[in-house]
């Protein structure tokens, strides 16, 4: 049976220490996040995680959802009573809008209780986080009057939401798009269409589910220009907030896949279903990428929570299993063997993990304060550094994280051996989890070229600039000091191997576009492992201060120290091969004729 414990030390250490969160008292909502506060949310958090989600994770993934024949769903044995204390306890309020039911608390705070509880379980997480994604569009786009309907029993989980917009025929091409909305005399619209792999499209868990579903009416541009977006609710709402009858919106079927069992992706048919119009007529896709946007920063908590999960298991199997000897001579003389984990190759999967998942957690927190600091910032200077640095890193964090997640559960598998491969120990489903958070909210190649494509260029490079700045300043700072100077030093490298990145693909790309097609992937890894070298050297900071200051636990600030070399010596000079498959152009990846495939 797999455990889990929430990393809550480790989630306060980066709080308080690295991103020093008191710092920002003085901006909207920080003021209520004390310390003591957020010790007390996250410990809470933990024990919910723990001891309510963790438990129906497995069981989930073998019972799965069930589909009726009057086209209901029903989600697997515990996910209805877990989502009812979900709700009481408020932990869909924590960083919504004060103005529509929500807490109001900081954005970052949110990030660390959602990475605990897609630890705890994916599937189960999918629910709440899909109806996070519609608040935040309603919020953003939606008139008075929609917000005031739908966002507080939306935000409370009263009432669940979907975004909707794959068709049989078309994924990332959305200009593909065939499901129409013919609008109708009384200001609203029929909605005709089939969508399919519709996370959370049906369920038992709200009363009622809101779907934002992406739509062309008749008169409008047959392409990406044409669409536009439409709050269609499961059941229809009554003026005084009431439930009304059933939409003509229906489940056809579950998708039968590989992994997030206890979800329902469903394929929904809407036929000729009551929509309204939410945003601007022909701007869906604008009003879509709010969602997606927050999903993806989302998807790549998946990555990590999934690698951190994986993790945990992993190394209390090594610690036990005993098997074979320590090269240097028995470590267990009294035993006929020793644990697995004297063995180097052991340590170094668990080792490439630890220093994947502690980066990657300060990068996911810094990613939510800066989300934050796009709207709460004091200057608009300061605003708009944010809105540029959390634009580059939000494909980095979708692409990277989940290529190293999936990555890192096979890894976790492995130290299991043949174990590994047999379902009662739970790492089979990490793995089968993990798979999926490098297709959706826009496959990782996607992710790749949004980077290349367009992040870097935007704005004649100025999100580029400043993070190459951050790095700078955060290296020169760190050269004064002996035990952080080899670490610098070694970002530094890194960091000019993304600068000459960089050029090759400015002095290239235009010339032959594939060369930035080509490039790309290779290009997203160079990022995240600079993102992460830049995290690393920030906890070794953090850790040394600590340390120096006597504050508590010197054992946990001296293996962070360990991890971070770890990551310099064994991780960072991946950025010179990457930076060489850059380089490397488009040549050989194009040379072949499609038939020669």
């Amino acid at each position: 049976m797999p455990v889990y414990t929430a990393p809550v030390k480790d989630t306060l250490f980066l709080l308080n220490n690295v991103l020093k969160l008191d710092s920002y008292s003085n901006l909207p909502g920080f003021a209520e996040a004390t310390p003591d506060m957020v010790q007390a949310i996250l410990e809470q958090a933990a024990s919910f995680t723990e001891e309510v989600v963790q438990p129906i994770n497995q069981a989930g993934d073998e019972h799965g959802c069930t589909r009726h024949e009057d086209g209901s769903v029903t989600t697997p044995p515990g996910f209805k009573e877990a989502y009812d204390q979900f709700c009481e306890g408020g932990w869909g309020t924590l960083t919504a809008p004060a103005a529509y039911g929500g807490q109001g608390l900081p954005y970052v705070l949110g990030t660390a209780f959602e990475e605990y509880l897609i630890s705890a379980s994916l599937a189960f997480a999918m629910y709440p986080g899909l109806t996070h994604g519609a608040v935040a569009a309603i919020e953003v786009v939606g008139s008075e009057e929609q917000k005031q309907k739908y966002l507080p029993n939306m935000i409370s989980g009263k009432w669940c939401g979907t975004m909707n917009l794959t068709e049989p025929h078309c994924g990332t091409d959305l200009g593909l798009i065939r499901t129409k909305a013919e609008p109708q005399a009384d200001g609203t619209y029929k909605i005709t269409g089939t969508k399919i792999f519709i996370s959370a499209g049906e369920h038992d868990l709200a009363e009622n589910i809101v779907h934002l579903v992406l739509a062309k009416m008749p008169a409008s541009p047959d392409n990406v220009k044409g669409i536009s977006l439409f709050i269609v609710p499961k059941f229809l709402v009554n003026e005084d907030g009431t439930l009304g009858e059933r939409n003509a919106v229906s489940c056809g079927s579950i998708e039968k896949k590989m992994g997030i069992h206890g979800n329902s992706t469903c394929v929904l048919n809407y036929d000729g279903a009551t929509g309204w119009l939410i945003g601007e007529k022909e701007k869906g896709l604008a009003a879509m990428f709010i969602m997606m946007n927050a999903a993806r920063l989302g998807v790549g908590l998946q990555g990590l929570a999934l690698s951190e999960v994986a993790y945990q298991n992993a190394a209390v199997y090594a610690r036990e299993r005993i098997q074979g000897r320590a090269l240097t001579g028995p470590a267990n003389p009294d035993a006929k063997a020793d644990p697995i984990i004297v063995h180097p190759d052991v340590r170094r999967m668990l080792m490439d993990i630890r220093a994947f998942n502690e980066g990657a957690r300060a990068l996911a927190l810094w990613a939510g304060l800066l989300v934050d600091l796009t709207s709460k910032a004091a200057t608009e200077e300061d605003r708009q550094q944010a809105d540029d640095l959390i634009g580059l890193l939000t494909p980095v964090i979708k692409g990277y994280f989940t290529d190293k997640g999936f990555e890192n559960a096979v890894l976790a598998q492995q130290v299991f051996g043949g174990h590994g491969y047999i379902r009662e120990h739970g790492m089979e489903q990490f793995v089968r989890d993990a798979r999926i958070a490098q297709i959706y909210e826009g496959a990782n190649g996607v992710q790749a070229m949004d980077l290349v494509g367009r992040k870097l260029a935007r704005n004649g490079g100025r999100a580029l600039q400043a993070f190459n700045k951050l790095i700078q300043e955060e290296i020169a700072s760190a050269k004064g000091n002996e035990e952080l100077k080899p670490l610098a030093e070694s970002l530094e490298r890194s960091l000019g191997h993304l600068q000459a990145a960089t050029m090759w693909l400015m002095q290239n790309a235009m010339a032959n576009p594939n060369n930035a097609g080509a490039a790309a992937y290779a290009y997203m890894h160079l990022a995240g492992l600079v993102s992460l070298g830049l995290m690393w050297l920030k906890i070794s900071k953090a850790s040394l201060e600590a340390i120096a200051a006597g504050n508590g636990d010197e054992r946990y600030y001296r293996n962070k120290l360990v991890a971070a070399r770890y990551f310099v010596d064994r991780h960072l000079p991946d950025t010179a091969s990457l930076r060489r498959k850059v380089e490397a152009g488009a040549e050989t990846v194009m040379a072949l004729a499609a038939e020669d495939f």
